[in-house]
């Protein structure tokens, strides 16, 4: 069956760069015009169809909903969704009962959620030129209504269920998965740890999906990528006024979250400071906006995740015990990539068929060198891998040439220790002095982990984040 043709997505937005990011993100599965005003954008509608319109809400001119009303009244079909750094509740008001907004999305947006935004949206549009087919009395029946909303609700299910995380059958992530659907409908706190790249924020949206949240909001934040004062401001919302540069009221994403799931990505890199603020308002059950004299309730589930060794942590007193006993109702780890290499070809066969054209595959020879690879980046490197080939290949086998480099030299040995000459930078050569203890520890264990963990004092969690980013492979015993 042929795939349908890519939709045409219009995107407006006054900053040139933002315009250039958003434009190379979405060009590979849809057809791409760009405007850097409303009245550009209105320019390109009326001289090509237009099936779905991204605006940005904040513009000189004319702002982002009444740009989108304007398209309303003109081509009603379109599907149309705000992007913006600015959650005003008048905005988000405005935006549903007059311009018909879809979706409002946040800045700063991530990739993969905008392009899964996109993707649905185009679905949506498809879905409403099949329902203009149906009789009036089919659309205004409230059974049917019913199972159509069932019917998209259960697709979203599907696509962030726990079948997404492709895994064999004797794959060790079989028992977290398993671990994860027991504890989904319980109202348990999770704090999901692995390195980066792993699928821990897959894991949370899983979680989500199978539990009796799965009808409202799932809500991600990094907090590693934000300092304390934005961060809670991004999380608890804040008056107008409350600080330099908050021109007017935010909602927060606890509120937006509110009978859904939060999901606190890098929480082991806040701040204790932070950690008392968050503590409380797990605690009590509600939030203060920055600059508010009033508290607001709110119920979320809180899913965590981190790339450090929080036990670890707890102990020296970089992160607070209460606050991670409180999020750790229930522990679960992500396996690395390298500990289930058999699920590397389930994966990179899901990829193919999301990306390449049906029939591509790879030669014996370069699936070898995926397998060997010590994937320290893990799932997410194995998916730029399985991008690049895609993308130089030009045959129905993808051969190991179209790998890179550092993948055909097969898995990296493990680093030499630090002779004092080498030069580089502080860090560089407190990275070659470590992993030379590391390894030398390594060999004298037979890289039996738990011993090496306990004569170097570290937690096997600890030691597996070490040897990933120093880029030193070794398995137990």
């Amino acid at each position: 069956m042929r795939s349908p043709a890519p939709l045409t997505v219009l995107v407006v937005d006054d900053e040139p760069r933002s315009l250039e990011t958003l434009r190379r993100t979405l060009e590979e599965d849809f057809t791409v015009f760009t405007a850097q005003s409303a009245e550009e954008g209105e320019m390109i509608m009326a001289r090509d169809f237009v099936h779905i319109v991204l605006s940005d809400q904040r513009m000189p001119g004319t702002q982002g909903v009444e740009f989108l009303r304007r398209v309303r009244s003109q081509w009603p079909d379109t599907v149309r969704l705000i992007l913006s750094g600015y959650t005003d509740a008048e905005d988000i008001i405005a935006g549903i009962n007059h311009a018909g907004i879809w979706q409002y999305l946040l800045k700063p947006w991530h990739p993969e959620q905008l392009l899964l935004t996109l993707k649905s949206a185009a679905d949506l549009w498809r879905l409403q030129q099949e329902n203009q087919r149906l009789s009036l009395d089919l659309r205004d029946d409230p059974e049917q209504l019913v199972q159509r909303v069932a019917s998209r609700r259960g697709k979203l299910k599907a696509r962030s269920g726990f079948d997404r995380l492709a895994r064999a059958a004797d794959s060790p992530l079989n028992a977290v998965c398993e671990l994860a659907q027991k504890i989904a409908g319980h109202e348990l706190s999770v704090l999901i740890t692995g390195e980066s790249g792993t699928g821990k924020e897959l894991l949370a949206r899983a979680i989500h999906f199978s539990s009796d949240r799965a009808e409202r909001a799932f809500v991600v934040e990094n907090c590693g990528a934000l300092p304390d004062t934005l961060l809670e401001a991004e999380l608890f919302g804040h008056k107008k006024g409350a600080y330099t540069g908050a021109h007017e009221d935010r909602i927060g994403l606890f509120q937006q979250a509110d009978g859904g799931t939060l999901f606190l990505d890098e929480i082991g890199d806040t701040s204790p400071a932070f950690q008392v603020k968050l503590l409380r308002a797990l605690q009590e059950g509600e939030i203060r906006p920055v600059g508010s004299p009033r508290t607001v309730p709110v119920n979320v589930r809180i899913i965590a995740a981190t790339n450090r060794d929080l036990e670890a942590d707890v102990a020296s007193g970089r992160f607070r015990r209460d606050l991670y006993y409180r999020i750790a109702g229930i522990g679960l780890h992500m396996p690395c990539l390298r500990e289930r290499p058999q699920d590397i070809p389930l994966i990179v066969g899901g990829l193919l068929k999301e990306s390449a054209p049906a029939g591509r595959r790879f030669s014996t020879a370069a699936m070898k060198a995926l397998l060997a690879h010590a994937w320290p980046g893990n799932v997410r490197e194995l998916q730029n891998e399985v991008m690049r080939a895609v993308a130089l290949g030009n045959g129905v086998e993808l051969g190991a040439d179209l790998l890179s480099p550092r993948l055909r030299g097969g898995r990296r040995a493990a680093l030499p220790a630090a002779t004092g000459d080498e030069g580089g930078t502080l860090k560089e050569q407190l990275d070659r002095l470590e992993a030379g203890v590391i390894a030398r520890t390594m060999a004298r264990h037979k890289s039996n982990k738990t011993r090496v963990a306990e004569e170097l004092g570290l937690t096997r969690v600890g030691l597996r984040m070490k040897l990933s980013r120093l880029g030193i492979a070794g398995d137990d015993e």
